[in-house]
């Protein structure tokens, strides 16, 4: 019997660790010529501060000394990575701001624990892309408007009269992401979502969210980007 079996075929093997934080650093640099020296910084201040201790309340003590500079290298490390880190997402966040489904993009990766939110715009203006999305959680119900104000306000106070007559008492907050003066930057919305003041518990954001989504529209409408695979405009 001949020997005929197919080779199925293998799947692309993953990038380390070190390999997708060194991709990461490579993107963050395109984009923030200042993440190099950030990171320079948030990695000697600790071990400065570390050593400074060392020498301070060794005692002459080496082993002492030695676990200061130690923890005072492994705080910088981290304090490194933390850095990288948020540079990285205000970096990949810059490129899809503006664009249509952004927000999506950002309530589909970014929400904290505790929240609730969906990719898919709750309203939706079809001519100029202007969209309206709604996130719950325990600071209550959010309406998050994409586009200048002036354009999405009544689509926002549609929504609102929506949530009031479903959601009955639930506080409303509406924070604006697009081209005007007071709005929320992008790479900032996830943030804002925590600070609002907490009003519902676990049980009530379920009860309040299974209501809102069972009234959700189905639009046509595409999904949000991705704020890592998308392609700089030209020209920018």
């Amino acid at each position: 019997m001949a020997r005929s079996k197919e080779k199925s075929p293998r799947t692309p093997k993953q990038p380390g660790r070190m390999k997708q934080m060194w991709q990461v650093f490579q993107m963050t640099r395109r984009y923030d010529s200042n993440i190099v020296l950030f990171m320079i910084l948030a990695f000697l201040i600790p071990v400065a501060i570390g050593t400074a201790l060392a020498l301070l309340l060794g005692a002459g003590n080496g082993f002492t000394i030695a676990l200061w500079i130690v923890a005072g290298v492994l705080a910088g490390v981290l304090t490194m990575l933390i850095i990288l880190g948020r540079r990285a997402e205000k970096a990949a966040y810059s490129q899809i701001e503006g664009q249509p489904g952004a927000v999506g993009a950002v309530l589909r990766s970014s929400l904290k624990r505790g929240w609730i939110g969906s990719e898919m715009p709750v309203a939706v203006n079809g001519k100029t892309q202007d969209a309206v999305y709604r996130a719950v959680g325990r600071g209550g119900v959010v309406l998050i408007s994409e586009g200048p104000k002036t354009r999405t306000a009544r689509m926002v106070e549609e929504e609102r009269r929506k949530v009031a007559k479903i959601g009955g008492n639930v506080t409303v907050t509406v924070i604006a992401v697009g081209p005007d003066a007071d709005a929320v930057p992008l790479h900032k919305l996830a943030r804002s979502l925590t600070r609002i003041k907490t009003t519902l518990t676990k049980a009530e954001v379920m009860a309040v969210n299974n209501r809102l989504s069972s009234i959700a529209p189905k639009l046509p409408i595409p999904k949000g980007i991705d704020p890592y695979k998308a392609r700089p405009q030209r020209g920018n």
